[in-house]
């Protein structure tokens, strides 16, 4: 690829700060240790972000110069600018900017403002989870398993107040019966979004190389593009991908 995706990991980066068992799992951070499971991928250009810095990480510079922007919130979802939200949801919607909401973000104010819902959903304790790949022809399942386990993950459940996705490419199944659609597209204005719920700050499934092959995925068919075609870069990407597995 001539030219490289430019990414941008934003994370609260408040855990690991706190509470030492997640310092001890992710000692560089949440987004720190995506950015260092993504280096095998010499497509991108990772810029990490986080709430405490300047800006709330997201100068208008930076953003104004992503073309994938990856999102970890939980706790302070709340303290998250307004008016950086706005500006999060103008650049998806007018010039294509790609957005990948992790875990819960499904109750940041990006996440929400993007897709028009309060992407509220049944939570409970850290459980086995078995994520099925309901859509293998998708890019962004491509190299990924028929399913793929977590011994321990936070249980999120149905219903999974969202509108309507465009796509469901992952769909869960959790040992005490819940089900959750796990990995959901859409497509708003000129953007492409995607919502992939592993990703508990205390558990290590940023660890799996499932989820790192389906984040750097989710990156690539993210990427700026014309509604609906995929650039040749993408297109070469998934090709190779499909070829290889």
């Amino acid at each position: 690829m001539d030219k490289k995706i430019r990414v941008t990991i934003w994370n609260e980066y408040t855990h690991e700060k706190h509470m030492p068992e997640v310092a001890a799992l992710y000692p560089e951070g949440i987004h720190g240790h995506i950015k260092k499971t993504l280096a095998f991928d010499g497509d991108l250009e990772i810029t990490l972000a986080a709430l405490d810095d300047p800006n709330q990480g997201l100068s208008d510079e930076l953003l104004n110069n992503t073309d994938v922007l990856l999102w970890w919130g939980h706790m302070r979802h709340g303290e998250v600018d307004d008016g950086l939200v706005g500006r999060i949801r103008e650049r998806v919607y007018r010039c294509g900017m790609g957005f990948i909401g992790l875990h819960s973000a499904h109750h940041s104010k990006p996440f929400r403002a993007i897709i028009g819902c309060t992407g509220d959903l049944l939570w409970g304790d850290e459980q086995k989870e078995i994520v099925w790949n309901v859509n293998p022809g998708h890019p962004i399942a491509a190299g990924i398993p028929e399913h793929f386990v977590f011994e321990s993950e936070e249980m999120y459940g149905e219903p999974f107040y969202i509108a309507p996705p465009d796509e469901v490419v992952f769909a869960s199944w959790f040992e005490h019966g819940n089900i959750f659609r796990s990995g959901c597209c859409w497509r708003r204005g000129m953007g492409r979004i995607f919502y992939f719920q592993p990703g508990h700050e205390t558990c290590p499934s940023f660890y799996n190389e499932h989820v790192i092959r389906i984040i750097d995925n989710a990156i690539h068919w993210a990427a700026p593009c014309e509604i609906g075609v995929e650039t040749p870069e993408q297109c070469r990407y998934f090709e190779k991908l499909h070829v290889n597995n």
